[in-house]
């Protein structure tokens, strides 16, 4: 195999010892959640841990409104998908904590839980085989139908185990929850042969505040029907109701029911639809919500590749609310999957430097989910992918599957969205993407580097890349060089650029190097491979610190 060099040599740059100027403080954000990569769930296509709450009979007999399984018609052979509930619960996600804690994730972002209708949805347009937009015959098992924001839907808890005692026995073995919460709309509402309990309905505890009556959103009389009130008498989303942020009441609504589920343990959110509602409502929903618990992290599905739309919601003065970072998995898409494309497509993608968002080192990083197609890559695809986000800057969120490429390149309704099951999580361990995901994800656990360092490019180029991650703040100093091949054959770098003198260590070959002044890393990296040299020291090097304070300077959207 050819050994292909790359010299990284800078010229003429100052790299002597820093004077004795008082020391300077480095770091891409200092937010507790930067801490924890993300594994997210469909809750009901993850593990049925419980069947005695599956509802079976719900629905009734009638084959257009029966809720469980409903296999989507018209599947090509070998293929399948499902727009019914499938079985996915509570003790599911927790009797299988322990295989996503041991993979790297420090967090669990479920989808929504409040209650969905108990039908399967007869009005809009029938599901067919990798459509979308199409609703009928489909029921909420997602969770994003929602009737009773304030209680919790009957598919997922099991005796003893309600949604607080599921948060407290995750934070017990060391995972967060993130909470998937809808604002801008409930379930569908009209266009039904005939009204659907529960329907375009909402509830407050059981008891009706809304209806939208099997009526069109145009048909619609807020100001004289007071079960009309809630909603806008404008079409959004098909036949989704669609809320009125402009009403007091609604912001009191959500306000009250997701802190309720704040208080069961809930320790972040992550916000559907954001762009759907402007940014005076997330403003008074943060506010308020972070009255009650100062700091509380949330980010928001803006669903837009352009940065310049979705960085306002980031803003201070709109919320100071984090989003996925949706251009970013377009470069990722591009560079990973078959496509292959190289690393010089996505430094312009990160913004390191005086870009739109208020920090890009708070954006949720991630490569695909459930409303988009998976990735479409190989194996080595998903390695590279990995590799890539549990080392670059921002929080990397994990589609469950992705650790074994599940129904890769699949969209919703062609099987995204299909259920998971306990013998593929038994089985993951042995495939090659979940081995090469825990190996990387366990040095991002274990370096405050790698999760909240600055982030300094030295070289994004075809199927190599090459830059420093490096935190330095209250008495803890990290310096992080990582290195990336995704490339078919071994890499051999030669690292000379800000390279500090000391002791490094190889986080995932092992071993040391004793780096002297003016001394070059050398190191093999094989194909889809990655390396890590971590330096437990503060920032010396002149030319380092310089670059550094530079980047310091323009990293955040003043």
């Amino acid at each position: 195999m050819t050994l292909v060099a790359l010299s990284l040599a800078l010229a003429g740059c100052a790299h002597g010892p820093r004077d004795t100027a008082p020391a300077r403080e480095y770091y891409g954000t200092l937010e507790p959640m930067a801490s924890d990569a993300v594994y997210f769930v469909v809750t009901d296509r993850f593990v049925n841990g419980d069947p005695a709450n599956d509802q079976r009979e719900q629905g009734g007999p009638d084959p257009r409104t029966r809720s469980f399984d409903r296999p989507v018609p018209g599947v090509p052979d070998g293929q399948s998908d499902n727009i019914g509930y499938l079985g996915g619960d509570f003790k599911g996600l927790l009797d299988n904590a322990g295989y996503i804690r041991d993979m790297g994730f420090g967090a669990v972002w479920l989808t929504p839980i409040v209650d969905n209708p108990d039908q399967a949805f007869t009005g809009g347009e029938a599901v067919t085989w990798g459509g979308a937009f199409q609703d009928r015959g489909k029921t909420g098992y997602h969770g994003y139908w929602g009737v009773d924001f304030y209680r919790l839907d009957e598919h997922l808890p099991s005796p003893g185990l309600d949604f607080a005692a599921l948060t407290q026995e995750l934070k017990r073995q060391g995972l967060k929850t993130v909470l998937d919460i809808v604002a801008n709309h409930g379930s569908p509402s009209y266009t039904m042969p005939k009204d659907q309990p529960k329907y375009g309905e909402i509830y407050r505890d059981g008891v009706l505040v809304a209806d939208h009556q099997n009526l069109a959103s145009e048909q619609l009389d807020p100001a004289h029907n007071p079960l009309h009130r809630f909603f806008h008498a404008q079409k959004d989303l098909v036949q989704l109701s669609n809320l009125d942020d402009t009403q007091p009441e609604v912001l009191d609504y959500f306000v009250g029911a997701y802190s309720q589920w704040i208080d069961q343990g809930a320790d972040a959110f992550r916000i559907d639809t954001i762009r759907h509602m402007p940014h005076a409502f997330w403003k008074s929903f943060a506010e308020r919500i972070r009255a009650k618990r100062p700091g509380f992290f949330m980010f928001g599905e803006a669903f837009d590749y352009k940065a310049d739309h979705i960085a306002p919601f980031t803003w201070a003065e709109n919320g100071g609310i984090s989003v996925l970072d949706f251009p970013l998995k377009e470069g990722l898409a591009e560079v990973f999957g078959h496509r292959g494309g190289g690393f010089e497509r996505l430094p312009p993608r990160l913004y390191l430097r005086d870009g739109p968002y208020a920090n890009p080192y708070e954006l949720m990083t991630f490569y695909d989910n459930h409303d988009m197609p998976r990735l479409s890559a190989t194996d080595e695809g998903f390695i590279d992918a990995n590799n890539w986000l549990f080392t670059a800057r921002g929080i990397p969120v994990i589609y469950y599957g992705s650790e074994i490429g599940f129904q890769r390149g699949l969209a919703e309704h062609a099987g995204n969205r299909n259920y998971f099951g306990q013998e593929r999580v038994d089985a993951a361990k042995a495939h090659p993407i979940h081995a090469a995901l825990k190996r990387i994800a366990k040095v991002r656990q274990a370096s405050p580097a790698l999760q909240r360092g600055l982030q300094l490019n030295l070289l994004l180029q075809g199927e190599r890349a090459v830059f420093y991650r490096v935190y330095e703040h209250a008495g803890q100093a990290q310096i992080a060089l990582v290195l990336l091949n995704k490339g078919d054959e071994p890499t051999t770098f030669w690292i000379r650029n800000y390279l500090q003198a000391g002791r490094w260590r190889a986080a995932l070959g092992g071993g040391t190097v004793e780096v002297g002044e003016n001394d070059v890393i050398e190191a093999t990296v094989p194909g889809h491979g990655v390396e890590v040299y971590l330096l437990d020291a503060p920032v010396r090097r002149a030319d380092l610190a310089a670059a550094l304070d530079e980047a310091m300077e323009h990293a955040r959207r003043r």
